[in-house]
């Protein structure tokens, strides 16, 4: 439930990445990265 098999979530709960083109995929996984430094 949730799960994300298209391979493109960095969390691996779907959000909607798939239906990007692959340029657009680079972008929101640089803000997504961004957003998520230091959060450990």
């Amino acid at each position: 439930m949730g799960e994300c098999g298209c391979g493109r979530s960095p969390n691996g709960k779907c959000i909607g990445w798939h239906g990007l083109s692959e340029e657009e995929y680079q972008e929101k996984l640089k803000e997504y990265v961004e957003n998520n430094k230091g959060t450990d």
